[in-house]
């Protein structure tokens, strides 16, 4: 009975509690190291400066390691917007070419909010989604941020008439 109990027991350590919390962290934790490869490609082209990793001793927290301060190790939380805008368009395209093989996904909707963006970070953001768009990619931006509506060529307004009624105008 000892050596059965020994056998579930090392078992449970492996794989945890029957609610399967520690092995579903493990195997998210496998999915982030992958995930956390890609981005760092995306980033590599988009904002070299940045190379993202997890906190070392946790399971699913990520840092920063900014190069151009000595490859000091930031928390995420510390970002500027400019700069929280590109980690996040980062890993939006690492997430979606893990999502599958066979699918390439070529375009990419952002309502990211560019009104908390302050302008050098906005112009950061627009060359950003220049390059995607000149990479080939179909890129939908949601905002009415003054330079961003003034940037875009091609458009599709949402225009609100009253009452709960609004049209689409394509200028």
């Amino acid at each position: 009975q000892q050596a059965e109990a020994e056998k579930w027991g090392a078992l449970a350590e492996l794989i945890g509690s029957a609610t399967g919390t520690k092995f579903r962290t493990f195997a998210q934790s496998l999915t982030l190291e992958r995930l956390l490869l890609v981005a760092n490609e995306h980033l590599a082209e988009l904002a070299p400066r940045y190379q993202l990793e997890r906190v070392p001793a946790t399971d699913l927290a990520l840092q920063v390691v900014d190069r151009d301060m000595g490859d000091e190790v930031r928390a995420v939380e510390s970002l500027s917007g400019g700069e929280s805008f590109l980690v996040s368009l980062a890993l939006a395209l690492a997430l979606a070419s893990l999502s599958s093989k066979q699918t390439q996904v070529e375009s990419l909707f952002i309502d990211e909010g560019f009104g908390t963006l302050d302008p050098d970070s906005l112009d950061t953001a627009i060359a950003c989604l220049d390059s995607l768009q000149a990479a080939g990619r179909q890129i939908g931006v949601i905002s009415h941020v003054q330079t961003m509506v003034e940037r875009i060529g091609v458009q599709i307004r949402v225009e609100a008439l009253g009452g709960g009624e609004s049209r689409v105008v394509v200028p």
